[in-house]
């Protein structure tokens, strides 16, 4: 096979992978556990590979720990939707809930709802900008961001490099761009960064990545703020520019990515992107359930070392957040095992 042909079926493989189907939302009957009341789960959206790892791992962990959950409601990606599936489920009697906000101010309403109902609130990935809830469980966004910047500018060093931005009504598209944006400023100033705000939304992210590319051929690196929607898109917009070209060339883009899906390690493998930060989808999972849990049950969270090598930390408004590690991934160890992108 020639190297053009080979290179063409390297590719071809990631993007197969990284355009896979969607998975189905969870369904059947909750899971077994006595006591404590039904748990609602509401996930943002499921055009993710991400969010469908940690749609598929709900009922595993409710299982395990030995909690009844509803399958899970899927919002769609709309913020208004969201609240109406919170205020369904508290209608149902469900007696703990486990929400991923899709915008940090939007989903206020529905936290207050619950907290008249007394029904505690987990909040996963994304911190509320107010409100009550039990506990965030999140990673720190704000180092997504710096390590992303740190990989591109030892890259890059001068000349442009794109950031494909997720939602800025999102905390965490807020804290990964100011984060990025802040660190290549003061550390890189030779480096221009150019700014597509893509709202988590994959056309929106091939559609801002075309026109900038086509306007700056010459960019040299991208970061991806959220892989499991911006990869595909991005493969594919680079490979209509005979652009996606391997590690090791002078012609090769630097990519930095987010969320540690499978499909981001096989593009480190293959030498198309370079990094990714692993979001842990897997603990989001057991730790959202952990703390649900616990939450019905009356118990309170406070701050400190965790026992699961983490630590609760405060945010604004007295809120508590368990900060999870979220690892670096290049190819000196995309093939951890220890990696929840790699048990898939």
């Amino acid at each position: 096979m020639s190297a053009t042909r080979h290179r063409a079926a390297a590719v071809a493989t990631v993007l197969a992978v990284a355009l896979g189907p969607a998975a189905a939302g969870c369904g059947g009957r909750p899971a077994g556990g006595r006591g404590g009341g039904r748990v609602g789960v509401v996930v943002p959206f499921l055009t993710s590979p991400f969010w469908q790892a940690y749609n598929q791992d709900i009922p595993r962990q409710a299982a395990a720990q030995g909690i009844r959950v509803l399958p899970t409601v899927n919002s769609n990606g709309d913020a208004g939707q969201q609240i109406t599936d919170v205020q369904t489920l508290l209608s149902e009697g469900v007696k703990g809930l486990v929400v991923s906000p899709i915008d940090s101010a939007a989903i206020v309403p529905g936290l207050r709802a619950a907290q008249r109902a007394h029904v505690p609130v987990v909040a996963v990935d994304v911190a509320p900008r107010s409100g009550k809830v039990a506990m965030v469980v999140r990673a720190d966004n704000r180092a997504y961001g710096r390590k992303a910047c740190q990989v591109l500018g030892r890259a890059v060093k001068t000349g442009k490099v794109v950031q494909i931005q997720g939602d800025l009504a999102s905390v965490n598209g807020r804290d990964r761009t100011s984060s990025f944006s802040g660190c290549m400023a003061r550390h890189y100033p030779a480096i221009k960064v150019l700014n597509i705000p893509a709202r988590w939304q994959a056309d929106k992210a091939a559609a801002g990545l075309e026109a900038l590319y086509t306007a700056n051929p010459g960019i040299k690196g991208i970061y991806l703020q959220a892989g499991g929607v911006y990869l595909a898109p991005t493969l594919r917009t680079l490979q209509r520019h005979n652009a996606l070209i391997r590690a090791g060339s002078p012609r090769h883009i630097t990519i930095v990515s987010n969320d540690g899906i499978p499909q981001e390690l096989t593009a480190i493998r293959r030498g198309f992107i370079d990094a990714t930060v692993s979001q842990p989808a897997d603990l989001y999972a057991k730790y959202a359930m952990y703390y649900i849990k616990r939450a019905m049950a009356g118990k309170t969270f406070h701050t400190g070392r965790t026992d699961h090598g983490s630590t609760v930390v405060e945010l604004p408004g007295g809120i508590l957040q368990d900060q999870l590690p979220a690892p670096l991934v290049t190819r000196h160890n995309v093939d951890d095992p220890a990696l929840w992108g790699n048990r898939r």
